[in-house]
């Protein structure tokens, strides 16, 4: 038999990180949840106004908050869905921009125009900005060159990620290799 499961939509839960914290914090608190992913928390019931009042204070405590309107709910579906291409590459073949309009049901242009309203930020810069970070973890793994590195995220050369790298971070990828420091997910 199904079982109806009660989403919240959580803004800014964008990594592992995120998610670990989060889940630390419910188990902490004794609010039972069934699942934590990435932008959302399911619950088994409807939280009671006691426990959700919990829920948006650990929330904030941590950094995050529980998303109310529904132009932030496609945003951070916009950001889920930057962060899992980046690190599962689910196009397949399709245009980056045909993807999400397809995965949210919304035409890019209206999710492009609400996504730079909303982060002063185009979804182009903020997929460079997370790719920057996911070439940051490969580079200090030391197991991949820079081209197997440029390969996997999809730029069209090496130099094509060096620069870009230089651009975002001000240092080569060669240089952050050398002691370069990562930034958290949820900051970016």
């Amino acid at each position: 038999m199904f079982e109806e499961k009660f989403k919240i939509a959580v803004k800014n839960m964008v990594c592992d990180r995120c998610i670990s914290v989060i889940k630390s914090q419910l188990k902490d608190n004794n609010l039972n949840f069934f699942d934590v992913e990435l932008g959302h928390i399911s619950f088994n019931e409807k939280l009671s106004d006691v426990e959700n009042d919990k829920l948006s204070d650990i929330l904030k405590n941590e950094g995050f908050e529980i998303i109310q309107t529904a132009e932030d709910k496609i945003v951070n579906q916009i950001k889920t869905l930057v962060i899992q291409n980046i690190h599962s590459e689910t196009l397949d073949g399709q245009k980056f921009s045909d993807y999400l309009a397809t995965n949210i049901g919304v035409d890019y242009t209206k999710l492009s125009k609400l996504f730079s309203a909303h982060e002063n930020r185009t979804i182009e810069n903020y997929s460079i900005f997370q790719k920057i970070e996911r070439a940051k973890e490969l580079l200090s793994y030391n197991e991949l060159t820079i081209s197997q590195i440029s390969y996997e995220l999809n730029y069209s050369s090496p130099q094509h990620l060096s620069r870009q790298f230089k651009k975002v971070t001000g240092i080569t990828p060669t240089k952050f290799k050398e002691g370069g420091h990562r930034e958290k997910l949820d900051t970016i």
